[in-house]
């Protein structure tokens, strides 16, 4: 049992995933988020009972009912199949046949070995074969796989896998930049470091198309 933790442990200090899904059970939804909220509520409550905390300080009396409904609600809401974004594509009317990157969109996710923040960037890229995507939903998309216990690496394939169904194309790529405070704020308490992780599919695969990816990225936007 002991060597079962220690394995376990070593596993979550490295950051490693133990599959390309993530790791839901088939009954995940077999109850509502109200029920999931007054469960996780009493364990939350449990775990700062534990702690020692006094649960009738003013401030802390709400704490177990925030944390459930943020839980459900918000942070680990892209658990959820129903609240995944239609992602409405259109014909390519004007012809553009060029690379669209759409950078700098916000990362907010939580690394499900210690369920700390990731917090970062994506950029994504794809190049059309006669169908195009809203920006808007490009960063629905990064937003909706975000939002569960994750790493790093499966989020960057969820999304490029994603925009390839959406779009009927190999041709998407995405390069996400993030910090993960389970390394920046405990453990090693490295707060310089950040992680970059890449999916290049299709065209993007070609070095030079690759390479235009990059420096559209490194690319200063002004107003």
């Amino acid at each position: 049992m002991k060597q079962d933790e220690e394995i376990h442990d070593e596993i979550g200090e490295n950051h490693i995933s133990s599959c390309a899904t993530n790791p839901v059970r088939d009954d995940a939804f077999a109850i509502s988020d109200d029920e999931k909220i007054e469960k996780i509520k009493k364990d939350v409550e449990s775990i700062l009972l534990t702690l020692g905390m006094d649960l009738t300080d003013d401030s802390l009396k709400g704490t177990p009912n925030r944390v459930a409904k943020m839980f459900v609600k918000e942070i680990f809401g892209g658990l959820n199949p129903a609240k995944k974004p239609k992602a409405s594509t259109f014909d390519n009317n004007y012809k553009y046949g060029e690379m669209l990157v759409e950078k700098n969109i916000i990362v907010y996710s939580t690394c499900e070995h210690h369920l700390l923040p990731i917090i970062g960037r994506a950029h994504v890229g794809y190049i059309s074969n006669g169908r195009v995507i809203g920006l808007s939903k490009m960063n629905r998309i990064v937003q909706y796989y975000a939002k569960r216990p994750q790493v790093q690496e499966r989020l960057t394939m969820q999304i490029v896998q994603e925009l390839q169904r959406a779009l009927g194309t190999d041709d998407v790529a995405c390069v996400i930049d993030a910090k993960h405070l389970c390394v920046n704020s405990r453990g090693i308490s490295d707060i310089e470091s950040s992680t970059v992780t890449s999916e290049f599919g299709g065209k993007f695969k070609d070095p030079q198309a690759r390479r235009e990816f990059i420096d559209y990225i490194k690319l200063e936007t002004k107003f």
